[in-house]
């Protein structure tokens, strides 16, 4: 149903405003961060995110001034800021990722069910450095064309999975786009029809499959402090997407500075 609707939204929104005008606009605009570098740095990274409310909780928090809490998640020490820009099931919107994106040098991730590519011209407008693409919500092709689309948008993509399987077609999509971009494998701890947390999924998952040299592997899902970041990084994950802990938290900046220093980054000589 949540795809029905983003297919809906996408519709009113190109009615608005043409992806052409975007792609103009966007033409225009400086080249963002590169989402794919900061994760790809030492240690375990952080991605923080800006968010309000989900399926699973409902409404979590009001989130007046997004920028300054994306602010205070970088102070932290977080790698990249992620934006749910979803409105109706997680109270988010473009308005939100334009804010963050203005208000912080961090790469930031647009957190949406992208089904088109005029989704991702979207974010490349408001200043997202990347995007969201759930292989579970696309099929194959859709899965490749979206990935193409997205770096010719000038984005990363952090590609979401929740089995081994679906680590497989991301991965052969991957391929088949062929754009020269670090594959980002997201594997999210939640499953999507209970939409209950398991801390031992992404281990399972990450025993069934290799990923290919030079992919990066993103935890999603269950960080509720130290302890969860360092059980992540035993699985070799190379970060960490955490919402509900940071976003709720009373002091944001130091619940993700907790989270970034969790693991000791290693010296290199």
């Amino acid at each position: 149903m949540v795809c029905r609707e983003a297919v809906d939204r996408v519709a009113a929104d190109r009615a608005h405003e043409p992806t052409d005008v975007l792609r103009r606009r966007v033409a225009e605009l400086p080249s963002p961060p590169r989402f794919a570098e900061a994760l790809g740095r030492p240690g375990v990274r952080v991605i923080a995110e800006v968010k309000r409310a989900s399926p699973s909780r409902g409404h979590m928090t009001d989130i007046p001034d997004p920028a300054g809490l994306a602010g205070a998640y970088v102070r932290g020490g977080a790698a990249a800021v992620s934006v749910l820009t979803e409105p109706a099931h997680f109270g988010g919107s473009l308005e939100d990722l334009r804010a963050v994106a203005g208000a912080v040098d961090a790469p930031v991730l647009r957190k949406d069910f992208v089904v088109d590519a005029h989704q991702l011209w979207q974010a490349r407008d408001a200043g997202a450095a990347a995007a969201l693409l759930i292989v579970a919500a696309l099929d194959d092709e859709t899965l490749t064309t979206l990935m193409v689309a997205a770096d010719e948008a000038g984005l990363d993509t952090l590609v979401e999975t929740h089995s081994a399987e679906e680590v497989r077609r991301a991965v052969v999509c991957h391929d088949r786009a062929a754009t020269g971009r670090t594959l980002v494998l997201g594997v999210n701890a939640r499953d999507l029809v209970t939409l209950r947390v398991d801390r031992d999924h992404i281990a399972r998952v990450r025993a069934e499959v290799e990923l290919p040299p030079g992919a990066l592997l993103v935890a999603e899902s269950g960080v509720r402090g130290p302890d969860d970041v360092r059980a992540y990084a035993a699985v070799d994950a190379d970060a960490v997407l955490v919402g509900e802990h940071v976003a709720t938290h009373a002091d944001p900046e130091a619940a993700v500075h907790e989270l970034a220093t969790a693991v000791p980054t290693p010296h290199t000589a």
